[in-house]
């Protein structure tokens, strides 16, 4: 899962490797998430709009590729999750951070279960 922490150390990474450490995190995964996917996508756009190429022409195999390997649903809300990160990163940037934080009190209030059960 990419953590709000992966965004941050991102941003202090040159762009191409930022590429890289995404790939490198999704690579192997059987089935990932959408948004992981959406981030991949938005910075493989994000490269083509720096090097003046036509938005699409490599990440549109990248698209095509996914159709084989993930159900339509996941892709259709990947490249919604890329729309949104170009667009409105802000935006995105609290989704992930309240999932950290939702994550986090659901881990806490396990143990604490766990801890009362034990006793």
């Amino acid at each position: 899962m990419i953590s709000e922490k992966d965004l941050a150390e991102l941003e202090n990474v040159p762009y191409e490797e930022r590429i890289s450490r995404v790939e490198k995190l999704l690579e192997g995964k059987e089935n990932p998430r959408a948004f992981e996917l959406g981030l991949l996508l938005a910075l493989k756009m994000g490269q083509e709009i720096r090097e003046k190429k036509p938005l699409g022409s490599e990440s549109g195999d990248l698209v095509a590729s996914w159709s084989g390997k993930y159900p339509e649903s996941v892709v259709e809300e990947a490249i919604a999750s890329a729309k949104e990160f170009l667009l409105h990163p802000a935006n995105l940037a609290e989704k992930i951070k309240s999932g950290v934080m939702k994550k986090a009190a659901e881990e806490s209030k396990q143990a604490q279960s766990e801890a009362e059960d034990a006793k």
